[in-house]
């Protein structure tokens, strides 16, 4: 299907218009006492027969994962088992059991002796372990590897509530089983994990979907003449066979990932037995339709009679319904017949966050749980209603939604089952089942506990389990009645707020867009064919001091200008630019060589310097009343300081530029504003965008030019009052040596250069979560950000594993045009920086390892393959390559021995930890002399006001940019004292004393 059309409605609609057309559809269809009447039976009947004290949804009504002691657990289950090494095992063991109190978890438990005994053994349990990871004793270290042996055992045996088996072959010997005791129960199959960030790691799991189809197929058989109702089902997982499952990679996802699917259901198809692709982020939602529909149609021409092909559809999502009918008009077209699993949906947290993070103008997702299952059950009557062309699967375990979809589905006569989790529901199923002409399906997952434990702990904790029905279940504070209530009326409360307005009343979130939305990414890519780069004339010397003299004159009247309307001045530069976005886009495309994403990144950064300098400088250089005696006034007051020169690099040639130079404006100086020599187009554009908004002409002028010419000379003016420089530790100390030696004032410098940006990794980290966070800090942006990753230190016991992944995913990486929204990698900035990079890497080829390296089939000029090599030592890397380099040393023993080495280097921008050790995280952060600290995510596109940005030792002066402390240094101090009293009386002290 053409990307460009889109088969779904627009993902970021108001959510109360998306409910009241959910209510629509179910307006008159329910009769919901009836459905209490139904319910109400199926409740009671569970709550006499509570679950073991060891099933899962026993555990969550034990250790709420609300709590610090179901957190500790979960967290606990998630790491425990892929730690390699005995020593950092204990210290997760202790990190997380040390911030819990076990002993009053227990109240009103209905297994309450289990519930102590348990809570018991682990305050006894916490005794054994240290209090930190720091080293013990042997005996301590004795009594703690025989804790966290017993914690591994349960955990496994917590595993066997969460997977099904390990095995396909041990999955088909268990069902067997449980089918001698339920006639006619089916099962639905899954090999859940990580998607795969590797080619091998995606052919691992073909062949794996593979095994298991064969074994399925040959297991208990299809029930003849009942359909896709009468087989079992395998689920697929596509970003688990395709690792850049996504849809800027949408040519390369139809080339190889639907040739894999084709044969996969082709083989499903004769084995006789359903398949249905897993849902996944809603930003595959339309690629995912894009290739059921091409998989629909061989099916048609295949396996006409079959039925067996289907998918997941999430009931959070807003556009749940419009997938149901989409799939419906589908299966109409190809004529064949869809299974439809309807879940509620399993990536919340991340959907919520990706949106705020993206400055979406709003949630793909419902923000109330209410509206989720409104939804869910608007979809449940859109499925029944289409039941001759979809056959539907309903996974849920709440008692009410099972009547009411009982309910709409006999009144219409149409055939559908219920699904359970494996692990969850178990009591109100069984009694739902009582009644033999409903069937039921179980969800079980499969696999390693290793691996598939940590992935559904991480679904779990995110989506939070606690105000599930099955929760409210075990709860008998919690009566029928209330958890039968009927959903049918919008929520009263708000919901979260929209991304807009993250950041509430005070200022606006920079608008963002979603480039997987062909709505949001057209305007970009229709900018990139009107907007032309003109760079401004270059300055001579003799322009240097008239411009100098022009700005002086300005300054007077500029300084003068009171507070709040240089700050309303921003405001309209900040929402002119955001209004303007796509031209700036396309200006950065085209003279800085960024891709499409780092575009929209810089410029709502630029917008966000706006905003947050404007809101800072009313905030804090307004005049301050300070306290004093009785008849005395004392005032303190901040005032521009002069001519301030700001010089910006051109890796930001926009939000550097434009933050240095607003945040100089609005503390009252004027602005001589050099840009980087490679992009002074897009500096010039802002500089106009200022002017039009109503900044004086002599308040700011842009001079372009040479930085040993036009820069120095800017530097070494007797009028600079002030520098702001983002670029080289050599330049900047150039600059500082400049200043010292000027006579007159000492004029302040704010220097913010670069950075060898380390990351420690130890043997808790996810490896998956470790891989994406390193090739966004290494190789987005060509690796040309002064934060971008430069080492990557990784535990031993996992490094292996972890280079090679490395390795398969830098063979992922697409290096080429940045206009072409698949491009990951574009051009470095000039042949200058490619020389450079160059013999950098030609040396480390003769010198370290090759770990490996992107692929380059295009033949754009300054590419550079984003490439990795290990080295023996950290103090082998002494100066800053910038560029797609990454350099990688092995670590073990004390991990604050490696931070002392970083420290050692002398830089001190951004430092990334991967851990699930807290306190370590903590100690090290206390321990590392850098500005930026990111603790399991990425070290790069630090946000204005949220991550205020800038280092110290090599990598610069401070205050940090985006920052609360940032517009004290363009200011100057006045104390202004005056004797209110000096003609006699003290009104003040007189009506104080009345």
């Amino acid at each position: 299907m053409n990307p460009a059309i889109a088969r779904l409605p627009f993902p970021y609609r108001p959510e109360a218009e998306v409910v009241a057309a959910a209510l629509d559809v179910l307006r008159g269809r329910l009769d919901w006492p009836a459905v209490v009447a139904a319910a109400r039976p199926w409740v009671l009947g569970a709550r006499a027969h509570p679950a073991p004290f060891w099933a899962m949804e026993s555990l969550l009504r034990e250790y709420p994962i609300s709590s610090a002691e179901g957190l500790a657990l979960m967290r606990l289950a998630e790491a425990l088992l892929r730690v390699p090494d005995a020593e950092t095992a204990i210290a997760l063991t202790a990190d997380q059991l040390g911030r819990a109190d076990f002993d009053g978890a227990t109240e009103g438990s209905p297994h309450k002796m289990l519930a102590q005994l348990s809570a018991s053994a682990i305050t006894l349990s916490k005794k054994f372990l240290p209090g930190s990871d720091e080293a013990s004793g042997l005996l301590a270290r004795l009594g703690a590897r025989t804790v966290v042996a017993a914690t591994v055992r349960a955990i496994q045996l917590l595993g066997r509530q969460f997977v099904y088996a390990r095995t396909i072959a041990d999955a088909m010997a268990e069902s067997g089983a449980q089918r001698k005791a339920a006639a006619g129960l089916r099962f639905s199959f899954d090999m859940l994990g990580e998607g795969a960030r590797t080619e091998a790691a995606a052919r691992d799991y073909l062949a794996a979907y593979e095994r298991a189809i064969a074994a399925i197929g040959a297991g208990h058989g299809a029930t003849p003449g009942k359909g896709p109702a009468g087989r079992d089902e395998i689920s697929v997982k596509l970003s688990a066979l395709y690792p850049r499952y996504e849809e800027a990679q949408r040519a390369r996802v139809f080339a190889e990932l639907l040739p894999r699917l084709r044969a996969l259901v082709d083989h499903a198809a004769r084995a006789d037995i359903n398949i249905a692709i897993d849902a996944e982020e809603s930003d595959r939602l339309e690629l995912s339709l894009d290739l059921l529909d091409a998989l629909a149609e061989g099916v048609a021409r295949e396996h006409p009679q079959w039925g067996g092909l289907g998918l997941a559809v999430q009931a959070y999502q807003t556009r749940g319904l419009e997938v149901v009918d989409a799939v419906a008009a589908m299966a109409r077209r190809h004529g064949i017949k869809f299974v439809v699993r309807l879940v509620k949906g399993a990536y919340w947290d991340g959907e919520i966050k990706r949106a705020q993070e993206a400055g979406l103008p709003g949630y793909p997702v419902f923000t109330h749980k209410h509206h989720t299952d409104i939804n869910y059950l608007a979809c449940a009557a859109r499925l029944i209603e289409h039941h001759t062309v979809i056959y539907p699967q309903f996974a849920t375990h709440n008692a009410g939604t099972i009547a009411a979809i009982v309910q709409m589905a006999r009144q219409q006569g149409a055939a559908f089952e219920l699904q359970r989790l494996h692990g969850m529901g178990e009591g109100i199923h069984h009694e739902v089942l009582k009644d033999r002409a409903i069937a039921c399906r179980v969800y079980a997952p499969v696999g390693e506990h290793r691996d598939l434990l940590a992935y559904l702990v991480r679904r779990l904790l995110e989506n939070g389990a606690n105000s599930s029905f099955v929760h409210q279940l075990a709860d008998a504070n919690v009566s029928p009645e209330e958890l039968l209530a009927s959903p049918l009326q919008p929520a009263p409360a708000p919901g979260l707020a929209l991304p807009p307005a993250l950041y509430g009343p005070v200022r606006a979130n920079s608008t963002g867009v979603d480039l997987a939305c062909a709505a949001m990414r057209q305007p970009l890519l229709d900018a990139l064919g009107r907007v032309e780069v003109m760079p401004p004339p270059l300055a001579v010397p003799a322009e240097v001091d008239a411009a100098m003299a022009r700005l002086q004159q300005g300054f007077e009247s500029w300084s003068r200008r009171p507070l709040a309307e240089r700050a309303a001045l921003l405001r309209r530069a900040g929402d002119l630019l955001d209004a303007r976005q796509p031209e700036y886009c396309a200006l950065l495309v085209k003279e800085a060589h960024k891709t499409l994403g780092d575009c929209v990144a810089e410029v709502r950064e630029a917008v966000d310097f706006c905003r947050y300098y404007a809101d800072q400088a009313e905030a804090r250089l307004a005049e301050q009343q300070l306290p004093g005696p009785t008849g005395e006034s004392n005032v303190l007051r901040l005032h521009g300081r002069g001519v301030f020169v700001c010089i910006s690099p051109w890796n930001f040639p926009l939000a550097i530029f434009a933050g240095q130079v607003v945040a100089a404006l609005v503390a009252g100086n004027a602005v001589a504003a050099k840009p980087a020599e490679q992009t002074p187009a897009v500096a010039a554009r802002f500089v106009a965008l200022l002017h039009e908004v109503g900044l004086p002409e002599d308040a700011l002028v842009l001079l372009h030019g040479p930085g040993e010419t036009t820069g120095a000379a800017l530097v070494a003016h007797p009028a600079a009052a002030g520098v702001c420089f983002t670029g080289s530790t050599a330049v900047a100390r150039h600059i500082n040596r400049t200043l010292a030696a000027k006579d007159g004032a000492i004029v302040p410098l704010i220097a913010e250069t670069g950075g060898l940006n380390a990351m420690i990794v130890d043997s808790t980290a996810l490896p998956e979560q470790v891989i994406d966070a390193v090739v966004q800090s290494a190789f987005r942006s060509a690796g040309q950000r002064c934060s971008a990753l430069r080492l990557l230190c990784v535990h031993e016991g996992i490094a292996d594993d972890l280079i090679a992944m490395l390795q398969g995913a830098l063979a992922e990486l697409s290096v080429g045009d940045p206009a072409e929204l698949a491009t990951d990698v574009g051009p470095v900035i000039d042949d200058e920086a490619h020389a450079g990079i160059a013999g950098h890497v030609e040396r480390l080829r003769r010198e370290a390892k090759l770990l490996g390296e992107s692929p380059v089939q295009n033949r754009l000029p300054r590419l550079v393959a984003p490439v990795a090599f290990e080295i023996a030592r950290i103090a082998e890397l002494k100066t800053e390559i910038f560029g797609p380099v990454l350099h990688v040393v092995r670590w073990s023993g004390d991990v604050q021995e490696v931070m002392r080495q970083i420290n050692a280097l002398g830089y001190g921008l951004t430092l990334g930890l991967q851990t699930r050790i807290d306190s370590r995280a903590q100690r090290l952060a206390d321990a590392a002399r850098v500005g930026n600290v990111y603790v399991n995510r990425n070290m790069i596109g630090a946000v204005v006001g949220v991550q205020p940005f800038g280092g110290e030792g090599l990598s610069g002066t401070g205050p940090k940019a985006g920052g609360p402390h940032y517009l004290y240094r363009f200011c100057a101090e006045q104390t202004l004292t005056i004797n209110t009293t000096a003609a006699g009386g003290n009104a003040e002290l007189l009506a104080a004393t009345a």
